[in-house]
């Protein structure tokens, strides 16, 4: 009876240690985190929004890259030049790059990527019968015919229709990945689920809305990375369930801020709250992403009061941005009191482009001046947003009425209030524009007249702001052409076609042995550099 006993303690002890072991190992070698909205697909040329672009950036690479700083680095491509007239640019290929081993493939064990691959995902992103989201990033700036050139396996070159001083960073985008011919014609419309890169990681398994697999490219051209052995990626859309799971050490990092639980993880001042400071970290950096108020300036008749360019500079005097920031975000953001284009882009200048600050005397002045003195005979202005945006709307309309203002909200779907506001039946509506790529043009494109909604969804017209756009188009000295940016800036401030509300600030938390996080003004989640500091230690 005792060996008995004894033998049974012996395995209560093995297996223990057993499970014990495994949870060691999983918390050595994977970084686990949540996406809050479903992946739709695995496949680049439909990396439109950010719960498929994390997911694509960890499996695929494409001829450049961004460092933290927004400066365009090599990737697949070792080198570049670009023509002096701009409308040539050749990429030098490095030979070490491998996609990932696949059925695909055959027998060919290390499938190396060459100009082909880049000229077929290219021409793939402009097939009609893909309908990729992305092919506006081609669409216009390249020429007509045979715009994209292998002269060798290691030599790619593309020809634009005319300059276009952002396409350099335009080709970092998710969209612009290299992907294999073997693999979209092997797996068919089931590549979306069968990515095939030669990015850090490898695709392991997909349990769609539940959870998505990746496991360490061991064929990796950037040296020394990744540094863990695999990903897991969970799906809960509550991002409050996520926050919870992160308390208990059963993921590693979440990201975004709600309501519910904004209060119990960071201060009013925007710092981890100190009771959560021992087991989690909060990580915020510019996200150039530009909130506002929008207004159409055709909507209605001259009657219409927001037409007037004194009641818009009203308005954008009468909102005590810093306010507003604490009270509803614990100052995760920057009161917008420049022009469009945020922070953290390297041709923002505050001194070069100042905008508004609160001033509701200058406010008041400026209605009287309008014909509304105090308000009066002012008539009532509806302002459409969402319900996610409500509290926001709510507080801006508060100090609106303090000046003499009348305010209605009123609230719609997502879906549909865009729409809406294609169309033109809206006259004053709450919008963001996240940048697609690291140039401010990504930001006054939104005003370009030429543009239609989206994205200007204002249908803002001014012929100097035009000039200086496309002006700035063809310009190759950084510096001239940052000046014509601020010129821009200077415009819209002047002229107010938006209410200027807050530039973004990423919202990122991990637990605390996570190191390696990027702090990028793209909010982009780069894997190949995260760790667990105690874990590397042992």
């Amino acid at each position: 009876m005792q060996f008995r006993f004894c033998l049974i303690y012996i395995l209560f002890l093995f297996f223990t240690a057993c499970q014990s072991s495994q949870k060691t190992d999983d918390s050595r070698t994977v970084f686990h985190y949540n996406q809050h909205k479903n992946i739709t697909s695995l496949d680049p040329a439909f990396a439109r929004a950010q719960n498929n672009i994390w997911a694509i950036d960890h499996l695929y690479n494409g001829l450049v890259q961004l460092d933290d700083s927004l400066n365009v680095r090599p990737a697949i491509a070792r080198s570049w030049q670009v023509s002096q007239d701009g409308l040539t640019y050749t990429f030098a290929l490095r030979k070490d790059v491998y996609f990932h081993r696949d059925p695909c493939f055959e027998d060919k064990e290390n499938r190396v990527v060459t100009a082909e691959d880049v000229k077929y995902s290219f021409n793939r992103l402009l097939d009609k019968k893909v309908n990729s989201p992305g092919s506006w990033v081609f669409k216009g700036k390249v020429v007509e015919e045979n715009p994209f050139h292998a002269p060798a396996p290691d030599t790619f070159v593309i020809k634009l229709r005319s300059p276009f001083r952002p396409f350099l960073g335009m080709l970092s985008m998710q969209y612009c990945s290299v992907v294999p011919k073997e693999a979209v014609e092997f797996y068919g419309s089931d590549f979306r689920s069968n990515p095939v890169g030669t990015g850090p990681f490898k695709f392991k398994r997909w349990i769609e809305n539940q959870s998505l697999f990746l496991s360490k490219n061991d064929h990796y051209f950037e040296a020394g990375l990744p540094k863990v052995d695999g990903i897991r990626i969970s799906f809960m859309g509550d991002r409050k369930t996520a926050y919870l799971e992160l308390s208990r050490e059963n993921i590693d990092f979440f990201s975004g801020l709600e309501s519910s639980y904004i209060n119990e993880l960071i201060t009013k001042d925007g710092v981890i709250h100190p009771a959560k400071a021992n087991k989690i970290q909060f990580i915020k950096s510019p996200y150039l992403n530009s909130e506002y108020l929008g207004i159409n300036l055709s909507f209605g008749d001259d009657d219409n009061p927001l037409k007037r360019k004194k009641i818009r500079q009203a308005l954008n005097y009468g909102i005590d941005r810093a306010l507003m920031l604490k009270t509803l975000r614990n100052n995760v953001g920057v009161p917008a009191n420049s022009g469009f284009t945020p922070i953290g882009l390297p041709s923002f200048d505050a001194t070069a482009a100042p905008g508004y600050t609160y001033d509701p005397d200058r406010a008041r002045n400026l209605l009287r001046e309008a014909g509304f003195p105090n308000g009066e005979g002012l008539p009532e202005i509806i302002l459409h947003t969402t319900a996610d945006y409500e509290d926001l709307c709510t507080f801006a309309a508060k100090q609106w009425e303090n000046l003499g203002f009348k305010i209605k909200i009123e609230l719609a779907e997502s879906a549909t209030l865009r729409q809406m506001m294609t169309k033109g039946q809206v006259a004053f509506f709450r919008a963001s524009w996240i940048m697609d790529y690291p140039d401010a043009e990504s930001f006054f494109t939104v005003f370009y007249a030429k543009n239609p909604a989206p994205p200007n969804y204002t249908r803002f017209k001014n012929a100097e702001f035009d000039r200086l756009y496309e002006a700035a188009l063809k310009e190759n000295d950084d510096a001239v052409r940052y000046g014509l940016y601020q010129k821009m800036d200077r415009l819209l401030i002047e002229e107010a076609p938006v209410i200027f509300l807050f530039y973004d600030q990423t919202a990122l938390f991990a637990s605390k042995p996570v190191r390696g996080i990027s702090r990028n003004a793209i909010n982009l989640l780069k894997t190949k550099g995260i760790y667990k500091e105690d874990v590397m230690k042992k």
